[in-house]
């Protein structure tokens, strides 16, 4: 079947709402560590969240979920939700941040159109945390073709961002 439809471009994803066991731990994490502010409270069962006062990026909720134990990791589900940081720098800002905390990275990435940290929320849920590089720097192929891939990202060459 031939596709007569193609999705605008300025199409983007609005929000993610997030299945959690305690609303008070997931706030912690997504406010307290990411820096996230809570635009809305549904009493002690969900709230949403935001960056830059948009109503909401993220919904936290607890309506199916309080109490219970993480998805299991080989099974359906969303497998990450990501946070783009608008410079190369805020990534590394926010790296300095989950140092502080001593909050534990699942992975770090350099994919050629971004950098990436990965880890995962007390819940288990996991999130990307990574910035664009600008398009022009895209790496292409002879053809054209945009090229991705994951290599080894320096942590410490990151942080040295801080001082520039």
């Amino acid at each position: 079947m031939e596709n007569e439809y193609t999705i605008p471009a300025e199409t983007r994803i609005g929000h993610v709402h997030l299945k959690v066991s305690d609303l008070k731990r997931s706030l912690d994490f997504y406010c307290g560590l990411l820096g996230f502010e809570v635009t809305a409270h549904y009493g002690d069962q969900a709230a949403f969240i935001s960056a830059g006062g948009y109503h909401h990026h993220i919904g936290l909720n607890t309506w199916h979920s309080k109490g219970m134990p993480p998805a299991p990791v080989n099974s359906v589900g969303l497998y990450h939700t990501a946070i783009v940081y608008p410079t190369r720098k805020d990534l590394a800002t926010m790296y300095g941040r989950l140092r502080t905390a001593d909050y534990p990275l699942t992975g770090a990435s350099d994919h050629g159109v971004s950098e990436a940290l990965y880890l995962n929320d007390p819940d288990g849920n996991g999130v990307e945390l990574y910035w664009d590089r600008p398009k022009d720097l895209w790496p292409h192929d002879a053809y054209g073709n945009l090229i991705m891939y994951t290599r080894f990202l320096d942590l410490n060459v990151l942080l040295l961002e801080l001082n520039t």
